[in-house]
């Protein structure tokens, strides 16, 4: 994919330290992490040591200057080095738990969990989705209930991603069960607090190493301390951080669909049957186009989203556009890669296999795609 519009020269000059960085000292390591289900400790230290965890925030916590555009090539490069279950791990530390710290913490909350967190000290989670509440974030069971001394919290959560690794988890609860969505709170809770349990480690058909867990809360006592902002302002809060959660999926979204399409022009290009190599055949060839098209389409609308929330312009629309696109290109171009290889293609010494696994969550995490499609209808009037 050629470089776009949005990017300056120190932007290129960043990609291909990313990339090389990835491919010398995180890839060769990928595979035995998919076997094994996890990462080994001090990964997360790795890209902190690398200052890639805040590139997002001042140096004043030990960030990278606010750089909106290098974290979207570093989430883009996860993905184009098919290191899925680090888009979806490493990505849910510093894209979905960090930033509403950053936002809407206090100057302690920030010292205490985002600074030890932008150097890969401490893990972090978001626990929002419960058994009975996905998209619908005001249908949340889990409440608190007010005490003399904080905060008494009492539900569960699923599907959270580094759930069980995180040192600290940043929670919605209902803070007033009769205000719907206007009585949510957000809460950070420490690992080890009592009543605070990790639940059981969720087993994926795909992202295997990255880590996604049940958690509960059982009279899980919360100091005042803990609130993140203000009481009952946690949807709003939730539906900011929605944003750029939903940009850095569609950014690792398209680096997949990058992958993807690499695996299939080399594998074409390598696999002779009939005297030829099978990208000589039309059918493929002509598949092989639209592939790249449709991945480039995609990469551009997504960069536009990229610019519109860089330059502070009302995007919902837009974001949510680049959300899907990219996510469904990711799996149709993953599917079509893997049909291109056959049979060798189902097999798990190929790397398109991975790819093609991890692609699939793509359309259902950080909001389906059918969600997607019913905001930008309602962005639109309809």
């Amino acid at each position: 994919m050629g470089e776009h519009w949005i990017f300056q020269e120190e932007h290129t000059d960043f990609r291909k330290v990313v990339r090389n960085w990835l491919a010398k000292e995180i890839s060769p390591e990928s595979d035995s992490w998919e076997k094994a289900g996890e990462f080994p400790a001090g990964v997360f230290k790795k890209f902190g040591d690398m200052g890639l965890l805040g590139l997002k925030f001042p140096e004043e916590y030990g960030g990278q200057g606010e750089d909106l555009i290098s974290a979207a090539i570093f989430l883009e490069e996860m993905g184009a080095a098919a290191l899925g279950s680090l888009v979806g791990s490493v990505g849910a530390h510093s894209e979905v738990s960090l930033p509403p710290i950053f936002k809407f913490g206090t100057e302690d909350q920030k010292q205490k969990y985002l600074a030890p967190g932008i150097k890969g000290e401490k893990i972090g989670a978001l626990a929002v989705t419960e058994p009975n509440a996905g998209s619908d974030v005001a249908g949340i069971q889990t409440v608190a209930r007010r005490t003399k001394d904080g905060y008494v919290l009492n539900g569960s959560k699923i599907f959270i991603s580094n759930g069980g690794i995180a040192d600290f988890v940043v929670v919605a609860a209902k803070t007033d069960a009769a205000a719907g969505h206007r009585g949510i709170s957000l809460f950070i809770v420490e690992r080890g607090t009592p009543g605070f349990s990790g639940g059981r480690k969720l087993e994926k058909a795909g992202m295997l190493a990255a880590n996604t867990a049940e958690l509960c809360f059982e009279d899980c006592p919360v100091p005042e301390e803990s609130l993140l902002g203000k009481e009952n302002s946690g949807f709003f809060q939730l539906m900011e951080g929605f944003q750029w959660e939903r940009m850095y999926l569609a950014l690792g979204s398209i680096g997949i669909a990058r992958a993807a399409l690499e695996e299939a022009v080399n594998y074409t290009g390598r696999r002779v049957q009939f005297n030829q190599p099978v990208c000589k055949f039309q059918a493929l060839r002509h598949r092989l186009a639209e592939m790249a098209a449709r991945v480039e389409m995609a990469q551009n609308l997504v960069y536009h989203a990229l610019w519109l929330i860089g330059n502070g312009r009302n995007c919902l629309k837009e974001v949510s556009m680049a959300k899907y696109v990219a996510a469904e290109a990711a799996y149709d171009v993953a599917g079509s890669a893997l049909q291109m290889h056959g049979g060798y293609g189902y097999m798990k010494e190929y790397p398109i296999e991975r790819i093609w696994r991890d692609s699939r969550v793509l359309t259902i995490v950080g909001g389906t795609s059918e969600i997607m499609k019913e905001i930008i209808a309602k962005e639109m009037g309809l």
